[in-house]
């Protein structure tokens, strides 16, 4: 078999030889293109799908075609293949072009068979292109010696620069890892010294590490950690390859890299014309090869290495791993002969047992092998056979799986909604890395035998399911992989710090959130700013350090705004400026309350001058007119700092002010004012009540919430000073108790005018009622007092209820109200022998009140025991009336009434 490829037309074969970055991979898809039909085989799906999207850019998706192990993408008109060498049509499929990328991977171990299959027998009709490594020479002029073979430089330069520390990596680096361990203890460090890392193994699912070189390639991340997949034609912006081992183990014993395998991968570095550099990370020998690594020195290339690499010069390969690509099913065992069997030509050898001819070998063993007869049974347990270990769980859980599988398909095919359960059980996006990993690649499983147009009932309903259900679990995976190993905010700050500060990426958003390219740093409360909370302490001092440089800009921006626009939303509360909760200056009262001291906040220091002076401007301006409804307090202030106003005005002034606007009468010292004080009192909005003495003015909600908030008057507030409240606990300002309620002053003293003129209304017979009387309950039930809390309130000012009858039992009528009687001071006493009574008298004890409560005497009436005009003595022995008390409210009442 090897003889007839060899002698086929080999006229039409070009070999492209030359180390990496030499536009191999670019020359062919230009000459698939140039032709009417052709195929490329690639050594990753990534490669593949990469190259698809390119060609389908140039000719369109109809004339484009994708077939890989678990994708495939196939129009019927399709002229141009990209795929996979696996599945790559053995013989070219009779396209005019056909290319092979990778060529020299028929040295691989696992995989070389393949690769040396299709490099001898995959013919294109007018081109046949193997595009490979320069050691591959000797072996395709041996192999093929009527190939054309071209040698292609490499664009750019690379040079070795030693040793680095991960953090002093340059960046667009990429560091290369030969374990899951090594590749994420890589990633942590690079999330914390240099904001993170982009991360590529080979067991990420395709679409897991095309994500993830996005974020390298767009730039939101510097450094990527890769194995060494990273070196099988990953088209990259590497400036800088860092190895962190130069020892792997390759599925038999861990070795070294041999020098052309560290030119494949520190090749990647460069692009094009731009040089490149490579190196390892110092002080990363044993330690992250678990301690059974080669000594420290070991991670050093050698003078030897370093030429080898630098120069392009490498020992050639001296063969290819070969296996019978077309062996005979006539039986299990002519079967498993023929692929161990040892090929002819010296530059041909054996290849490692792979996973699919192991497990082969051992289900051969097994009884289900004793039904399998016949060419068609072989060749189909055969393909069961060759299913990918895409789980990577080694080959006796493998070969358990292809015994169910095969155990499955003995029936014909596999039930749709067996698959269907299969599939849903795999697709769950909860859980960390591992176990998404896991996931992934067991529905890659499902996804190749959903390919498979003889296994599957409704194959292409369950292929779609199948990628569909990948696609979740990579989009969740590069979610896990970003949120672990990738602080974006870090790796934005890192590239920024150095910059001028007007040029920071750094914005505010309207709820206060500070970002740096939509990563938030922290927040702006007012003009306070505090570093986002979930920062780690490590990066405290870097977003600190980011946020200064752009907070006068930001500060100066909010306080423009603030002043122009939102001047509406500050409030005064707990002796301080507001806004949104946050301090801007705390308000101290002096003597004159329209002017108090404003003294700003700490966090508006870093404002710049110009803003600081008109913030400050405005905030002055804004409470000067919020103070505005103290105006009446400030009035009772000025005058009771006017000497004219008199000791006794004064003093009842301070008394006024102190209680805030509202003091009882029993506090207030209105016997000692004169009687010529009071208009100049009213004047100043000053109301003597019957039980209070108050200023109207500010009994309003504004005043009363303004002093409130200023620290003023610390007592309850009651924000809209009802008239009748709940009397529980500590009063608020301007209220007086009314049994279980508490009702506003100036309304009580509505109330008790309202009974005394009921008092004082004359009956049916013309006489004044001032023995019992009926007060209308309509009044105080308006207000809201209750009939216990009015009787509460009227009974201080002396007046008594008198419960009505009631109808006896077969007596009918309206119902008898309750009826009144009022008892001043002196009738509360014990009454007077000898005293005339008045029937003509009114509020308090005489008819005509004086100044200063007590009752004028008329005239004819005599002190007893006093003489009179006459030198006669009235009532000699009666004991003398007691006088009423000056200081009680009910002798204001009769003044109030007046």
């Amino acid at each position: 078999m090897t003889v007839n490829a060899r002698t086929s037309d080999d006229a039409v074969i070009k070999a492209v030889l030359g180390p990496t970055n030499t536009g191999k991979t670019h020359l062919a898809i230009e000459r698939m293109c140039a032709h009417s039909s052709g195929a490329i085989g690639f050594p990753l799906r990534l490669l593949a799908r990469e190259v698809y999207d390119r060609v389908v850019a140039i000719k369109g998706e109809k004339q484009v075609a994708l077939i890989t192990g678990e994708e495939k993408i196939e129009p019927p008109d399709a002229r141009y293949l990209c795929c996979t060498a696996e599945a790559m049509p053995r013989d070219g499929g009779g396209r005019a072009f056909v290319a092979l990328d990778e060529a020299q991977l028929g040295a691989n171990r696992e995989r070389g068979h393949i690769f040396t299959d299709r490099l001898l027998n995959a013919r294109g009709r007018e081109e046949t292109m193997l595009l490979g490594a320069a050691t591959l020479e000797p072996l395709v002029r041996s192999l093929l010696p009527r190939a054309e073979i071209t040698t292609r430089p490499r664009f750019s330069t690379l040079k070795h620069i030693g040793a680095r520390k991960l953090s002093r990596l340059p960046p667009r680096s990429a560091i290369v890892a030969f374990s899951t361990e090594q590749v994420y203890a890589m990633a942590e460090m690079l999330r914390r010294f240099r904001g993170g890392a982009a991360v590529v193994m080979g067991s990420l699912s395709p679409a897991t590490r095309n994500r993830q070189v996005e974020l390298f390639q767009n730039g939101e991340v510097d450094y990527i950690v890769a194995t060494d997949a990273i070196g099988m034609g990953l088209n990259l912006d590497v400036n800088h390859v860092a190895f962190a081992s130069l020892a792997k183990f390759d599925g038999v014993r861990k070795r070294r890299l041999l020098p052309a395998e560290m030119a494949q991968i520190a090749g990647r570095a460069g692009r094009h014309q731009r040089d490149g550099t490579f190196g390892v990370l110092s002080g990363m020998g044993a330690g992250l090869d678990g301690g059974r690594g080669m000594p420290a020195a070991s991670a050093e290339f050698t003078d030897e290495e370093i030429y080898a690499i630098e120069e392009h010069r490498f020992a050639p390969l001296t063969r290819l791993f070969w296996r019978e690509a077309q062996p005979r099913f006539d039986s299990l065992g002519t079967l498993i002969a023929d692929l161990e069997a040892i090929p002819d030509d010296p530059e041909l050898v054996r290849p490692p047992e792979a996973i699919d001819l192991t497990v082969l070998k051992r289900l051969s063993e097994e009884p289900l092998a004793a039904d399998i007869r016949g060419a068609a049974s072989v060749r189909r347990f055969w393909e069961v056979c060759s299913l990918p270990d895409f789980r990577q769980h080694g080959p006796e859980v493998h070969a358990r799986f292809v015994s169910r599988l095969w155990q499955d398909l003995r029936g014909g095919y596999l039930g749709a909604d067996f698959v269907a359960a299969r599939i849903s059980e795999l697709d769950n996006v909860q859980g960390d890395i591992d176990t998404l990993q896991g996931r992934i690649a067991a529905i890659r499983s499902w996804a190749y035998i959903c390919q498979r147009p003889d296994w599957v009932l409704a194959r292409d309903e369950m292929a779609a399911r199948a990628r569909a259900a990948e696609a979740r679990l990579s989009d969740a995976l590069h979610a896990r992989l970003t949120e672990r190993f990738v602080n974006r905010r870090t790796a934005i700050l890192m590239k920024a710090m150095g910059q001028d500060a007007s040029l920071l990426p750094v914005e505010l958003n309207e709820d206060g959130t500070m970002t740096v390219e939509g990563e938030p740093i922290g927040r702006l409360d007012g003009f306070r700013f505090s570093v986002d909370h979930a920062t780690s302490h490590g990066d405290r001092k870097m977003l600190l350090a980011a946020a200064e440089k752009a907070l006068p800009r930001l500060l100066a921006k909010r306080a423009q705004d603030l002043v122009q626009n939102r001047m509406a939303e500050l409030e005064l509360a707990e002796g301080s400026i507001r806004w949104n909760g946050d301090e801007l200056a705390s308000v101290t009262a002096t003597e004159t309350i329209l002017a108090p001291v404003l003294s700003p906040a700490r966090d508006l220091a870093q404002l710049p001058e110009a803003a600081h002076a008109e913030l400050l401007t405005a905030l002055r301006e804004w409470l000067t007119a919020r103070l505005a409804p103290l105006e009446p307090l400030e009035k009772l202030r000025v005058a009771a700092r006017n000497p004219d106003a008199g000791s006794e005005a004064r003093a009842l002034l301070l008394n006024l002010i102190g209680g805030h606007g509202h003091v009882s009468r029993e506090k207030a010292g209105v016997e000692h004012l004169p009687k010529e004080m009071r208009p100049f009192l009213r004047r100043l909005g000053v109301t003597f009540g019957a039980l209070d003495i108050f200023a109207r003015d500010l009994l309003k909600p504004a005043p009363r919430q303004l002093l409130h908030a200023l620290g003023i008057d610390r007592r309850p507030l009651a924000a809209a000073m009802q008239p009748v409240i709940a009397g529980e606990g500590r009063l608020p300002a301007g209220y007086r108790p009314a049994g279980e309620q508490a009702i506003r002053v100036d309304i009580a003293e509505k109330l008790l005018k309202a009974a005394h003129d009921a008092r004082g209304s004359r009956d049916k017979n013309g006489r004044q009622g001032n023995r019992r009387f009926v007060i209308d309950p309509a009044l105080p039930t308006s207000t809201g007092l209750t009939p216990e809390g009015y009787q509460r309130l009227v009974g201080g000012a002396g007046f008594r209820v008198q419960r009505a009858t009631p109808l006896a039992e077969g007596q009918f009528g309206p119902p008898r109200p309750d009826s009144w009687e009022w008892r001043p001071a002196s009738r509360r006493n014990a009454p007077q022998q000898g005293a005339r009574p008045d029937r003509k008298r009114g509020f308090g004890q005489g008819s005509e009140m004086a100044s200063n409560g007590r009752a004028k005497p008329k005239q004819g009436d005599r002190k007893p025991g006093v003489p009179d005009k006459r030198g006669k003595s009235h009532a000699p022995n009666a004991k003398p009336q007691r006088q009423p008390d000056p200081n009680s409210p009910f002798a204001a009442l009769a003044d109030l009434v007046r």
